[in-house]
C-alpha cells in the first residue's frame, strides 16, 4: 500500500492562481476546444477531437498527456486549467470490443495524479484508481483487452490525497483535478452497434456533450472555494454558476432536420441535471452507462447524477429552420436530492445549457428511431451467492463514510470470491442523494425501496443515484480478474464526498490461489499463529507471535468474504499475544481470519465452528 503525501493550502492557492508564464508554450492550439468559433455572442459547440492511435503489432497505442494550459472560459480572461493533450478536457478515445490497447498517460501537471477508465472492465492493476499513481514527469502504461459492450465511458483522475480537514484544498485530490479540467470521453463500438440503424457520423449527427459547472474569481481564475470558506462549517462542494458543454458556456449546436444522437456525460463534481428540451418534446434514451437498452425509452426528462452517461435520440425531422434549447429543469426538484442548507440557486432553477439550431438534413441522414435495440439478459437474483444476506453499504454523512468507515488506502474493506455473483444493498439514511459508483465492471439495478427499477435503468449501469432515505439493490458478477493485492474502489461520485472519505476498497480473491483450507503465509508476514481449539464449539483462542512491533489488524470473515468482526486494530509490541473469537452466537461453518500489517503483508487461515 502506498505512502501518502501532505499538501499545504498555500501550495493549493499557488497552483490555482499562478504560473501563467510557465504554461504559455503551445497556447494557440490548447485554447481551441474551449473557445469555439464565435457567432455573435455565442460560440459554436466545439467537438472534442478523436485521438488517433498507432499500431504496435496487434495493439493500438494511445498517448495522453496531463498538462497545464490557459482556457478562455470568460470573455477577456485566460483561466489557468488542466487538460489531456490540451488546456482543458481531453480527446475522445474510440475503441472496439476485443481490441488490445495500450493507454499511455504522462503526467505534466506538477503533482501526483492517476487516470481512471471509468466504467471499463479491466484488471484492478489497470483501473487507474488511487493505487496506480503517476508521479510528475512519469508515464503510466495501462494495457488490456477491451471487454465492454458498446456504450460511452470516460476517463478522469482518481488520486487519493491524505485525509484531513483540508483535503478538499489538496491539488492531489480527485475533486480538485477534475474541476481543473481533466476529463475526457471514451466511445466503444461492437458488433451490435454496427448493426443498428443509428446516427454515427461523429460531430455531425453523433454529438458528444460533456456537462460541467464552474465558478470564478473576479480575475477569471477558477474559484474552488470562497476565500472565507471554513471546511468545518461550510458545505465542501464545488458548485458553479457558469455552465459549460464541451468546455464552452452558452454554445450553439447546428444539426440537420433528422434524428440526432446526443451522447451526454455529467462530468460535474456535484451537480445533478434534470434534462429536457425547451419545447418539452419527447426524446428516446437508447444507451445507459454500460450498454444499449432493450428498446428506446421515450422520455421528456432525464435525470443525470455526476458520472452518469446516457445516449438519447432526438427527432428534429420536422424542425428545419427552428431553434430550441437543451435545458436543465431543476425548478421542480425542491429537496428531493439536495437539502435546503446545501442548495444553491441552480439546484432548484430551470436554466439553458445549449442552443440547438436545425438546418437541412445531411447526406445519409437517419430519419426514424428504431423500435428495438437488443436483448438484455437480466442476471437472475437466484444466481447471487448472498441472496438471503445482501452485502450492505450504508452511505453516511458528517463524517462522510461507508458502513462507518472512512477511506483508508491501507485497508481492504470487502473481499469477494472469484466466480461469485452478489447482491449489494446500498442504503442512504441522509437528506442528500449520493451517486454510488462501483469499479471493475457494470451491474444491474434490481429495486429501489423494493420497487423494480425504471425502464431506462434496466440496462447496464456503473453509477446509481441513491436518493434520500432510499435503499437500492444491485446485482453484479465477479467472474474474472482476481487479484488479492490490487483493489477496486466503490464510492460516492460527488467528488468532494469521495475525497473526504466516502470510499472503500474491495478485492476479488481466487479460492484456488488463496486457499481457505489451510493457514498460509502471504508476503512473508512475520507472524506465527496457533489456534486452539480448532475446530471449536463456542470460542477459539488465536495465539500469535510478532517478529517485530507494529500496527496489526486482525479480522474474521465469513466464507463470502464479509468482515464479521475486527478483533485487533492497533499497535502491538514484539512477542506473543492472544485474542479470543467468540462464535457462540454464530452459525456453525467455516470462517476465515486475516492478519494485516501496515506494510501490506498479511496472513490468513481458517476457523472451523462446529455444534
Amino acid at each position: 500500500m502506498r505512502k501518502q503525501s501532505k499538501f499545504s493550502r498555500r501550495k493549493f492557492l499557488a497552483l490555482s492562481t499562478s504560473g501563467a508564464a510557465s504554461v504559455l508554450l503551445g497556447l494557440g492550439r490548447q485554447t481551441t476546444l474551449a473557445r469555439g468559433r464565435l457567432t455573435g455572442r455565442r460560440a459554436v459547440l466545439p467537438i472534442p477531437p478523436i485521438l488517433e492511435g498507432t499500431a504496435d503489432g496487434s495493439t493500438m497505442v494511445y498517448e495522453l498527456t496531463q498538462q497545464q494550459g490557459l482556457t478562455n472560459f470568460l470573455p477577456g480572461f485566460q483561466t489557468p486549467t488542466w487538460g489531456y493533450n490540451g488546456s482543458v478536457l481531453g480527446p475522445t478515445l474510440k475503441l472496439r470490443t476485443g481490441q488490445q490497447v495500450s493507454l499511455r498517460v504522462t503526467n505534466n501537471i506538477g503533482v501526483k495524479s492517476t487516470t481512471h477508465w471509468h466504467g471499463l472492465h479491466v484488471p484492478a492493476s489497470m483501473d487507474g484508481g488511487p493505487h496506480q499513481e503517476i508521479e510528475p514527469g512519469e508515464t503510466w502504461n495501462a494495457s488490456f483487452e477491451v471487454l465492454n459492450r458498446a456504450a460511452m465511458y470516460w476517463y478522469h483522475p482518481h488520486p487519493h490525497a491524505m485525509l484531513s480537514q483540508g483535503v478538499i484544498f489538496d491539488p492531489e485530490s480527485t475533486g480538485y483535478q477534475v474541476y481543473q479540467g481533466l476529463a475526457g470521453m471514451m466511445i466503444i463500438e461492437d458488433e451490435l452497434s454496427d448493426t443498428l440503424a443509428l446516427p454515427r457520423t461523429y460531430g455531425v449527427d453523433d454529438i458528444p456533450l460533456i456537462l460541467q459547472d464552474r465558478r470564478f474569481h473576479p480575475d477569471g481564475t477558477l474559484l474552488h472555494f470562497p476565500d472565507d470558506f471554513n471546511p468545518a462549517t461550510d458545505a465542501a462542494l464545488r458548485k458553479g454558476d457558469h455552465f459549460f458543454v464541451n468546455g464552452v458556456e452558452a454554445a450553439v449546436l447546428d444539426v440537420g432536420a433528422q434524428v440526432v444522437r446526443l451522447r451526454i456525460l455529467n462530468a460535474s463534481n456535484v451537480r445533478i441535471y434534470n434534462l429536457g428540451f425547451s419545447d418539452n418534446r419527447t426524446f428516446h434514451q437508447v444507451v445507459s452507462d454500460g450498454g444499449f437498452l432493450a428498446d428506446p425509452v421515450p422520455l421528456n426528462r432525464l435525470l443525470m447524477a455526476p458520472a452518469e452517461r446516457a445516449e438519447i435520440l432526438v427527432d428534429f425531422g420536422a424542425d428545419e429552420g427552428q431553434s430550441l434549447f437543451l435545458r436543465c429543469f431543476n425548478g421542480g426538484n425542491g429537496t428531493r436530492f439536495v437539502p435546503t442548507r446545501l442548495q444553491d440557486v441552480y439546484d432548484t432553477l430551470d436554466f439553458d445549457l445549449l442552443e440547438i439550431n436545425v438546418g437541412s438534413s445531411t447526406a445519409g441522414a437517419i430519419l426514424n428511431i428504431p423500435s428495438s435495440l437488443t436483448t438484455i439478459i437480466r442476471i437472475p437474483e437466484e444466481e447471487a451467492t448472498n441472496l438471503a444476506t445482501p452485502r450492505p453499504f450504508e452511505l453516511q454523512a458528517n463524517p462522510f463514510t461507508i458502513n462507518g468507515n472512512r477511506m483508508d488506502i491501507n485497508v481492504i474493506n470487502e473481499r469477494i470470491r472469484l466466480g461469485d455473483t452478489e447482491i449489494w444493498e446500498i442504503t442512504n439514511p441522509n437528506m442528500q442523494a449520493h451517486p454510488f459508483h462501483v469499479h471493475g465492471d457494470s451491474f444491474q439495478i434490481l429495486t429501489r425501496n423494493g420497487v423494480p427499477a425504471a425502464e431506462n435503468e434496466l440496462g447496464w449501469k456503473d453509477v446509481v443515484l441513491v436518493r434520500p432515505f432510499e435503499t437500492v439493490r444491485i446485482i453484479k458478477r465477479f467472474h474474472d480478474f482476481a487479484d488479492p493485492d490490487n483493489p477496486y474502489m466503490f464510492h460516492c461520485h460527488i467528488l468532494e464526498h469521495e475525497d473526504v472519505g466516502m470510499m472503500g476498497q474491495f478485492v476479488v480473491e481466487d479460492p484456488a490461489a488463496t486457499s481457505v483450507e489451510e493457514d498460509q503465509l502471504l508476503g512473508n508476514a512475520p507472524i506465527e499463529v496457533e489456534i486452539y481449539p480448532n475446530p471449536f464449539n463456542a470460542s477459539a483462542t488465536i495465539s500469535f507471535t510478532l517478529a517485530s512491533a507494529g500496527t496489526v489488524r486482525l479480522s474474521v470473515f465469513d466464507v463470502l468474504g464479509r468482515r464479521l468482526e475486527m478483533l485487533i486494530d492497533g499497535y502491538l509490541a514484539t512477542g506473543k499475544h492472544e485474542v479470543r473469537f467468540d462464535g457462540s452466537s454464530r452459525p456453525s461453518g467455516i470462517y476465515m481470519y486475516r492478519f494485516e500489517l501496515t506494510d501490506g503483508r498479511s496472513r490468513s487461515g481458517t476457523l472451523l465452528h462446529i455444534e
